[in-house]
């Protein structure tokens, strides 16, 4: 975490708030929290399910909430123990006593691995009833392509709140769906070192998109973005020896051009 805030990330999701005992990978996040050290210009925050997630995240000195709540019935069932609607009014209730910045993620907002087809009529009127400072649409099994992200970030957009897109390069659009997300107005792109990641309730979902390949094709196309790309790759194969075993990330191996390293 704090190699990535050295690269110029503009911002960095350091820990989720959940049960220990069922994400185990994710234990411990206060010990993290405590671990940072503060760059100026990089905002922390931390990600929460439930009331229980909110008040630890709470006691921390974290920046900003992100509070995360699924697009169908039975998805919100399986992470979050709840319908829909209840799921939808507890995130309510928490953005409402979150007294920080604020972002609303609506996971399987394009396919859901337990109901299929996601109506994208329904993820607008999600979006529209949850009162966060941003929401961002989340890709979690890696099913949508540009068109449809394209599509659904423009019609969240009318809302008249900053839009983000969280991707997953499942089925190999993950990179091909954010830059249709940016040129359709998101301002907040998800990724994660080396292509970590996934989701523990979703069955066969991949990592996030590699936040480096992501910096690369930014960079590519003329995106300013801040970000040191070669820290970003010394951040990944750092990792990647860590972990002891090779990344999703494609740029972290093949090396970067000279094109696209400013």
């Amino acid at each position: 975490m704090n190699r990535l805030a050295a690269t110029g990330l503009p911002r960095v999701e350091a820990v989720s708030f959940v049960r220990d005992d069922r994400v185990p990978q994710m234990a411990g996040a206060e010990a993290v929290v405590a671990g940072i050290e503060r760059r100026e210009g990089v905002e922390y925050a931390g990600l929460v399910l439930n009331e229980q997630g909110f008040e630890r995240l709470r006691q921390t000195d974290l920046d900003r909430i992100n509070v995360t709540l699924g697009a169908t019935e039975t998805f919100n069932e399986r992470n979050g123990n709840a319908s829909l609607a209840a799921a939808t009014e507890r995130v309510q209730r928490i953005l409402a006593a979150a007294d920080w910045p604020t972002t609303a993620t609506i996971s399987v907002a394009f396919g859901c691995p337990f109901e299929g087809e996601v109506d994208p009529g329904v993820v607008v009127e999600l979006a529209a009833e949850l009162d966060a400072d941003e929401v961002v649409l989340a890709d979690t099994i890696g099913v949508a392509t540009p068109s449809a992200v394209r599509s659904l970030v423009e019609r969240v957009h009318t809302l008249g709140k900053p839009v983000g897109f969280h991707g997953h390069n499942t089925r190999n659009t993950g990179y091909a769906n954010a830059l249709a997300a940016l040129e359709a107005g998101a301002t907040v792109l998800d990724a994660s070192i080396g292509g970590l990641g996934g989701c523990p309730f979703a069955p066969r979902a991949t990592g996030n998109i590699a936040t480096e390949d992501l910096v690369y094709l930014l960079h590519g196309e003329g995106v300013e973005t801040g970000v040191d790309l070669d820290a970003l790759v010394e951040v990944s194969q750092w990792v990647e020896g860590v972990l002891g075993r090779t990344l999703e990330g494609q740029v972290y191996r093949a090396g970067v051009s000279a094109v696209a390293s400013s």
